[in-house]
């Protein structure tokens, strides 16, 4: 019994803290969605380039909500010594863990049809909002100036769009920030698009990103054979 405790208290612990993660992740998603401009002006300049990329609150949220679930069913299961919640614990990481493998592996082989996906969503968004909303105007200028990109593929993005048709330029990065952006500037400056730039970036530090999603597989495999030697384990005491 000495060891199930042991393994009881260290699975309440770790889940405690995966359950105060998940709420503050959560906070900070809907802060960002309130009010997105003082969290830039705040965490703007530590932000990554990838992050930048994404809409950061609609992120924090979804990442937030399933920490906190998943950090409820493990600490009050095994508080409880609930083989329901146990069970679901181990259902839910395991869903979760096959959904990033799976993710994983399309990542790695259909690329190229990651890049369509993000053009069919980030283009229009693109064309719609930039120069409109400030937020998202400040989030792609900073993206473009620091990862020296422009736009999702290239300047042709900006084709269209409210900006181009209220300035008839595109954005100082789309010219490597000489002025004026005209549409000869931006075609002889070749500047290359945010998606691609960002891709060559995760290869560079692929040691570092592989490293980060073997942690964390490996943590989600020990949660999942924890909550099982628990199960198994209620019906023997």
């Amino acid at each position: 019994m000495g060891c199930f405790t042991f393994i009881k208290v260290m699975m309440i612990l770790f889940n405690l803290v995966i359950f105060l993660s998940g709420g503050t992740l959560l906070g900070v998603g809907i802060w960002v969605t309130v009010d997105g401009q003082s969290f830039l002006d705040i965490f703007g300049a530590l932000s990554s380039s990838i992050l930048q990329v994404v809409n950061v609150s609609y992120f924090l949220i979804v990442i937030g909500a399933i920490l906190l679930v998943i950090g409820f069913l493990g600490c009050y299961g095994a508080q409880k010594e609930s083989k329901c919640l146990l069970m679901m614990f181990f259902a839910v990481v395991l869903i979760i863990f096959i959904a990033e493998v799976a993710a994983a592996v399309v990542a790695l082989v259909y690329t190229g049809v990651a890049g369509t996906l993000l053009t069919a969503l980030v283009t229009p968004l693109l064309k719609e909002k930039y120069g409109v909303d400030n937020s998202f105007t400040h989030i792609w200028n900073v993206t473009m100036t620091e990862v020296h990109c422009c736009g999702l593929n290239n300047y042709t993005d900006f084709n269209d769009s409210v900006w181009y048709k209220e300035h008839r330029t595109y954005p100082d990065p789309c010219c490597n920030n000489t002025q004026p952006c005209t549409y000869t500037a931006a075609a002889e400056s070749k500047v290359t698009g945010c998606f691609d730039q960002i891709l060559e970036e995760i290869r560079t530090h692929a040691g570092v990103v592989g490293g980060v999603a073997a942690g964390i597989a490996a943590l989600e495999i020990a949660a999942m054979v924890v909550a099982m030697y628990l199960y198994c384990h209620l019906d023997q005491k």
